[in-house]
């Protein structure tokens, strides 16, 4: 097993360079995933782990054999110094446990549904990586068929998406794309769009979404552009009874969607 003890090992500045620089993420393909709990998930997502680093005297080293176990590729382990490890935990309290972790490919092409009548989140253009995360949480606790994100303005890979969604990026079908081309794709597989916006619509409970059905929210700032309303199958609105028009997106996202689920029997 190799040991690394300095910060200025090229290994540590490479790690640090595909944690913070999206291009460099594109470019090697990889990104950094932190705790044995983000671990667990990604593995089950079916994420391969390239290189796995773990603290001296943090690490449950038990745990984290056990964990790899289940990996269908053993990774290259390396142990690093507790200096080195603080260098590279992007939070607090990670276990002792860093991975470069392999990207996968998000595309259209990739989803695949075991439903007839699939549920589906789409969010056009979301400003904040924290907004992305909290989507992917409700996504997962709503177990969505997918989760697609139109004309990102951020990788998925993002330490923020990762952190604020709580790993639920590798529990969920996600793929990115361009308005026109989830559009398209929508049609082609016979997929409604309900559209989230404030003119033109009808109170969000009185739709039925057990056929299959894209939920398709906007910004906050500005909605959904024209593209995704001129495409709606409808379009639905939350009764708002305060004095503002309008929510954080990823709690619009759940509200409707847990109302689809619940006219689905929470199927």
């Amino acid at each position: 097993m190799k040991y690394i003890s300095s910060p200025q090992n090229k290994l540590i500045k490479e790690l640090l360079l595909i944690r913070e620089k999206s291009r460099h993420r594109k470019k090697t393909g990889l990104f950094v995933s932190e705790g044995q709990r983000e671990l667990e998930l990604l593995i089950k997502g079916g994420y391969q782990i390239r290189t796995l680093f773990t603290a001296t005297g943090i690490a449950d080293t038990a745990a984290l054999q056990k964990l790899l176990e289940t990996c269908d590729t053993a990774p290259e382990i390396i142990e690093v110094s507790e200096e080195v490890y603080r260098k590279i935990a992007y939070r607090d309290s990670t276990e002792g446990v860093i991975a470069l972790v392999e990207s996968k490919q998000h595309s259209l092409d990739s989803l695949r549904f075991t439903s007839k009548h699939p549920l589906l989140l789409i969010a056009e253009a979301p400003e904040k990586p924290g907004n992305i995360g909290a989507l992917l949480r409700t996504a997962d606790a709503a177990n969505l068929d997918a989760v697609i994100i139109a004309n990102p303005r951020t990788d998925l890979y993002n330490p923020n998406i990762i952190r604020s969604g709580v790993g639920c990026l590798f529990t969920t079908q996600v793929a990115t794309a361009t308005t026109p081309e989830i559009i398209s794709w929508l049609r082609e597989n016979n997929i409604a769009m309900y559209c989230a916006a404030l003119t033109a619509s009808e109170a969000y409970h009185k739709v039925d979404y057990t056929g299959p059905s894209a939920i398709v929210v906007g910004t906050e700032a500005t909605g959904l552009t024209e593209q995704w309303l001129e495409a709606s199958s409808r379009n639905v609105i939350i009764p708002m009874q305060g004095e503002i028009d309008s929510m954080n997106v990823s709690v619009s996202a759940a509200i409707i969607i847990f109302e689809a689920k619940r006219q689905r029997n929470f199927q």
